[in-house]
């Protein structure tokens, strides 16, 4: 079997510019596609139960972006949001994606706009999920994401990093009453070197503090969807109102939810995503 019909049937590791890439796919081939990209110090696993909630209508593709997950995890650079986006574009051509609609949760979010501003061919519309319109929009990354931005204390931090020290951090992260934070979680975090999570981080921020994401958007003119959870601990949702410049853009709070929706809430978050797409799978095959 050729490297080209290897990728194409599933290997979960594509070899791309600057380091492997793995790629999850899930649900028929034939179905229109959809590319679902996690946020910081996440991976595919983030998207975990929501997956199955998709897969009878979509084609589902996961992919863990550069320092993260299984995929390569480089002491350089390449974690800037437009060099995130173009690897991602080259995994739906080596799997010959033609058109999808590309989701981002967080920091994914921002690799999603990258991405379809590099390759409006490939993207023929876009869901953000608590992906910050603008820096402004900042509460808190807790005190101890605080710290690991110091670049004495933050590494003194990570090397001695337990599962407890991971799980305080992370719990900004999640708002629903009763929801513990997951293994998966804890043991993404613990897999990412200090490096790729503080460049991903920066890049993240310099990213949008060049341009705001809804300027960015309304630019682009593709259909979009924003997800925010309402009970947000790391960015303002009412935020989320800054989207409602890009004509069209489709805006849902969700009450009783916090940062992360797709784990917090599979079925809500589900039922919004399928009704968007169903709008714009025809052109997505």
């Amino acid at each position: 079997m050729t490297r080209q019909s290897a990728e194409a049937s599933g290997n979960p590791t594509l070899p791309l510019n600057g380091g492997n890439i793995y790629v999850r796919q899930d649900g028929p081939r034939d179905a229109p596609a959809l590319v679902l990209i996690h946020g910081l110090a996440a991976s595919t696993r983030s998207w975990d139960a929501l997956v199955p909630l998709l897969t009878k209508s979509h084609r589902v593709i996961r992919i863990d972006l550069l320092g993260h997950g299984r995929s390569a995890k480089p002491v350089g650079g390449g974690y800037g949001m437009p060099e995130q986006g173009r690897r991602v574009g080259e995994a739906m051509d080596r799997l010959g994606v033609k058109r999808a609609v590309v989701v981002g949760h967080s920091t994914g979010g921002a690799v999603a706009t990258a991405l379809a501003e590099q390759r409006p061919d490939l993207v023929t519309s876009l869901v953000l999920i608590d992906t910050a319109p603008s820096l402004d929009a900042f509460i808190s990354s807790g005190f101890v994401g605080g710290l690991l931005s110091d670049p004495v204390i933050g590494q003194l931090l990570w090397r001695l990093r337990t599962d407890g020290l991971i799980r305080q951090a992370a719990s900004t992260a999640f708002s629903r009453p009763g929801y513990q934070v997951p293994q998966s979680v804890v043991d993404d975090a613990r897999g990412m070197t200090y490096h790729a999570f503080i460049a991903t981080s920066q890049d993240g921020d310099d990213y949008v503090k060049q341009r705001t994401l809804p300027d960015r958007l309304i630019s682009l003119g593709k259909p979009l969807l924003v997800i925010f959870g309402e009970e947000d601990r790391r960015w303002r949702s009412s935020s989320a109102a800054e989207y409602r410049a890009v004509p069209g853009a489709k805006v849902e709070v969700l009450p009783g939810v916090g940062h992360s929706p797709i784990m917090e809430d599979p079925p809500r978050t589900a039922a919004l995503l399928l009704a968007f797409t169903a709008s714009h799978t025809t052109q997505a095959r």
